[in-house]
C-alpha cells in the first residue's frame, strides 16, 4: 500500500506511553483464577453460565477466546508485550495516522454527495491496556471502536498478531482492520447501531447474534467501500493489497476463530460472520463504491 507520502491525522491519540503499568498483571491473575472455572464448565450443557463468565471477562478487558487455550498463551502475551521494537512501533503509528486521514478524506466526501457532513472519529494507540469511554479493555481485546466516546482503541502489537497468529500480513490487511473499526463509526453516527440495539431487545441469543453479525459485515462492506476510493482517488492500492484484506477477513471469521479454538464450529454463536461472509461483503463495498451496495439488513 501507498502511503508514505500521504497526510497525517490530527485525530490520533498517542497513550502508548500512559497504559496502565499493573491492569495487565491484575486482570492475568484474576483470569488465572476464573480459569479452573472456565475448565469445568467446557464441555457441560450448562451454556448460561460459560456466557455469564465470558461476559465477566469481556468487561475485565480479556478476549473470552483466549480462554479456549486453557492457559497456555499467557505467559507469552505476558512477555511479548513488554519487548517493544521502537523504530517498528513508530513506523506503525505514522501508518496508522496516514491510514485514518484517507478515511477521513474519503468519508467525507461520502457523506457530502449524501448532504450530510462527518464527524471526525479520534484513534487512540496504546498499550498493554487502556481505559476508553466503554470501560477498561486490555490487548487481548483486539481492536475496537466505542460508540459512545466516538473512537477507535487499537494496540500496535495486534498486527503482529494478525501476521504470526493469524497468517494475513501485510500492511493492507491493518489497513483493512483499521477502515473496518472506521466502519462502526459510520454506523454509529448514521443511527444503525442504535438501531441495532433497539431491535435487539427480547430477542433470543441466536436471533441478537444474527443481527449483531449484519452490523459487523456491513463494517466490513463499509471497510471494502473505503478500498475502492483508496485505488480511485489516492492510487494506494498495490498488486496483492486487495488479496491481503481478503486473507484477514477470511482468518477473523468467526468460524475459522472456532475451528482454531474449540476443534467445531457453532454458526448460532455467529457474532462476526464466518470468513466466506467477511469476505463476500468486503468485496461488494469495494466492487459496489456506494453506501446501498452496504445494506445487510434487507
Amino acid at each position: 500500500m501507498k502511503w508514505e507520502d500521504n497526510r497525517r491525522s490530527s485525530n490520533v491519540e498517542d497513550r502508548r506511553d500512559e497504559s496502565p503499568s499493573n491492569f495487565g498483571s491484575k486482570q492475568n491473575n484474576s483470569m488465572m483464577m476464573l480459569l479452573p472455572v472456565i475448565k469445568m464448565l467446557i464441555g457441560t450443557k450448562i451454556g448460561r453460565i460459560i456466557l455469564v463468565v465470558g461476559v465477566i471477562a469481556y468487561f475485565m478487558g480479556f478476549n473470552p477466546l483466549a480462554l479456549l487455550d486453557m492457559g497456555t498463551t499467557t505467559q507469552n502475551n505476558t512477555s511479548s508485550s513488554q519487548v517493544i521494537n521502537t523504530q517498528k512501533d513508530d513506523k506503525s503509528a505514522q501508518f496508522v495516522s496516514a491510514v485514518l486521514a484517507q478515511t477521513e478524506d474519503i468519508w467525507t466526501d461520502v457523506f457530502k454527495k449524501y448532504n450530510a457532513n462527518y464527524v471526525e472519529p479520534k484513534l487512540v494507540l496504546f498499550r498493554n491496556s487502556v481505559k476508553s469511554g466503554c470501560g477498561f479493555a486490555s490487548s487481548q481485546t483486539g481492536p475496537f471502536y466505542c460508540p459512545a466516546d466516538q473512537k477507535v482503541y487499537l494496540d500496535l502489537s495486534f498486527f503482529d498478531e494478525l501476521a504470526k497468529r493469524h497468517d494475513a500480513p501485510g500492511d493492507f490487511a491493518q489497513a483493512y482492520v483499521i477502515a473496518h473499526e472506521i466502519g462502526h463509526h459510520v454506523q454509529n453516527i448514521t443511527g444503525t447501531i442504535t438501531k441495532v440495539q433497539n431491535a435487539k431487545q427480547g430477542l433470543s441469543d441466536a436471533k441478537e447474534n444474527a443481527l449483531q453479525v449484519k452490523v459487523e459485515l456491513q463494517a466490513d462492506c463499509y471497510a471494502g467501500l473505503w478500498a475502492y476510493y483508496s485505488k480511485k482517488d489516492f492510487n494506494s492500492i498495490e498488486k496483492g493489497d486487495i488479496q491481503e484484506a481478503l486473507n484477514a477477513a477470511s482468518a477473523i471469521g468467526d468460524d475459522t476463530l472456532q475451528k482454531k479454538a474449540q476443534g467445531y464450529v457453532v454458526p448460532d454463536s455467529f457474532t462476526h460472520g464466518s470468513s466466506s461472509q467477511r469476505m463476500a461483503w468486503f468485496k461488494k463495498g469495494f466492487e459496489g463504491g456506494t453506501l446501498e451496495s452496504c445494506n445487510t439488513f434487507n
